[in-house]
């Protein structure tokens, strides 16, 4: 006589177990290191962390790279990130208010970016100028000349073309007020920099036209003109 042990599996064969249904709101590849998931347990940590990496970026960051970061799925750090910036304007999610930030987090150019608030420009713009009295390094002024010769520019192609990076430079020269972003590159989708009307003053000319041949003032960037868009 057999038994029936009541799990109908064939004879030699071991049972299966039922797999565990897949979240389908769940990122695919977590980006969180071990170490940092006791960071993100409540809420309001993981606006801290959102904070924390919009705090140290140069270009709007898509709200599936922040999801990706945090491990956590997209609708719900775009709920998160509106949030915060609610908050920076001054409004809670109970509904009170609380004091304006001298920032705000705005959503453009398909990602999210801090800036500082239209209202605080002519405080900003007289510390851009007080800080304008040191002089350039010669990194700030070959930086500075790439962009002028060939503007609009990116500054991936600039770090290409000084074989360095060079984005804390650019930040310095746009501080100034001696370039700014201008667009942003079809096919990359990286801002575009130009030097500014600040920078012709500056050098006493009408247009870019004007510029003097660059080699004999910048020692290592001879052979600017050879480089072709088309390298890059």
């Amino acid at each position: 006589m057999s038994e029936d042990n009541g799990m109908n599996a064939t004879h030699g064969e071991t049972p299966q177990a039922p797999e565990t249904p897949k979240d389908p709101q769940a990122p695919e590849t977590p980006g969180v290191p071990e170490p940092s998931r006791e960071l993100l347990e409540s809420r309001d940590s993981v606006k801290a962390a959102l904070e924390a990496v919009l705090m140290v970026v140069d270009e709007p960051v898509a709200e599936e790279a922040l999801a990706a970061v945090v491990g956590l799925p997209t609708p719900t750090v775009r709920e998160l990130l509106h949030e915060l910036a609610r908050e920076y304007d001054g409004y809670t999610k109970e509904g009170g208010t609380v004091p304006v930030r001298g920032f705000e987090l705005r959503q453009l150019a398909g990602g999210w970016r801090f800036y500082s608030r239209a209202a605080y420009s002519e405080i900003v713009s007289a510390f851009v100028v007080d800080g304008q009295t040191a002089r350039l390094t010669q990194a700030a002024l070959e930086t500075l000349a790439v962009i002028a010769y060939r503007q609009p520019v990116t500054r991936a192609r600039v770090s290409a073309i000084r074989g360095v990076n060079v984005d804390s430079v650019v930040r310095t020269l746009a501080q100034r007020g001696l370039v700014e972003e201008v667009g942003t590159d079809p096919v990359s989708g990286a801002f575009l920099y130009r030097t500014t009307a600040y920078f012709l003053e500056r050098l006493g000319m009408g247009s870019v036209d004007e510029l003097p041949q660059i080699a004999p003032h910048l020692p290592g960037l001879e052979n600017l003109q050879d480089f072709d868009d088309s390298h890059f």
